[in-house]
């Protein structure tokens, strides 16, 4: 029996990267996995990603773990759709007990997007995808979690949400994982006396496959130098994190939000 065992957790975007680690990492301790995302294989766009899969799908990947999982599609910007997507899941595989609201992204490049020169259709598409996406998937899951008064949400923001980048760029991201931050101590105090735990994790240079390339090509010293333990994060060092967020080793936990940064605390003069 693991410490999951007998529960079900709801990943978005779990098809790859972060997500999918949360996804098996959860499976590992006997969760039944959940998984909502825009394409179920969303792997096949990057190259670095697909070759991790040992499996079809996530999905694949978390039956071989020995537990149940189904997939839904679903845009999180779109609240029918979301709410349609945790429906399938629920007639699949019950009651979520855990959510993981990792769906998101940004967009551009690092440099772009300064706080007085927003491209304001970026800005939208982020804010949707982001905030908007985690507050929808909430929405459409809180109410079966008060009813039974018991549960963990954890959502994700992002260092880059905490403290401003030196150059005030890639405005548009850190306005939406600030925002997340906040709703996540807003929701603590709303569903706190539904014996409902909301916590945040807050990552920071995390090596997914798709994000390893990205910091060779701007030149991996610069984002080292900002990092007290001198290397970049793993996926299943979140994974780790979201362990601790929903298991009952947190269960006195809520309202907080942990970052899993490697000590990024140059990161208020990080130039990038």
């Amino acid at each position: 029996m693991g410490k999951l065992s007998g529960k079900t957790a709801l990943i978005t975007g779990a098809a790859r990267g972060l997500g999918r680690a949360y996804a098996l990492h959860l499976a590992s301790l006997g969760a039944n996995i959940g998984v909502i995302d825009i394409n179920l294989k969303s792997f096949e766009d990057f190259e670095t990603e697909k070759v991790l899969l040992t499996a079809d799908t996530v999905m694949d990947e978390v039956r071989a773990l020995g537990v149940k999982s189904a997939g839904a599609t679903a845009d999180v910007s779109d609240p029918e759709q979301v709410n349609a997507a945790v429906k399938k899941i629920n007639e699949a595989l019950g009651d979520i007990d855990i959510l993981v609201c990792n769906a998101g992204g940004g967009s551009g490049k690092m440099t772009d997007n300064v706080a007085s020169e927003l491209d304001l259709e970026q800005y939208h598409l982020i804010v949707e995808r982001n905030l908007s996406g985690t507050i929808h998937t909430v929405m459409a899951v809180a109410p079966a979690m008060k009813a039974k008064k018991k549960g963990k949400i954890i959502t994700v923001s992002s260092h880059v949400g905490q403290a401003a980048t030196s150059t005030g760029s890639y405005a548009h991201y850190a306005i939406a994982k600030a925002g997340i931050l906040h709703y996540t101590k807003l929701l603590a105090q709303d569903l706190g006396a539904y014996d409902i735990n909301v916590n945040c994790i807050s990552p920071g240079f995390i090596a997914t496959g798709r994000m390893a390339q990205g910091f060779k090509a701007m030149g991996e010293e610069k984002f080292l130098a900002a990092l007290a333990l001198k290397r970049f994060g793993t996926p299943e060092d979140c994974a780790k994190v979201v362990e601790f967020l929903a298991t009952d080793l947190s269960d006195y936990v809520t309202g907080s939000c942990i970052e899993v940064a490697g000590g990024s605390t140059c990161r208020l003069t990080l130039s990038l």
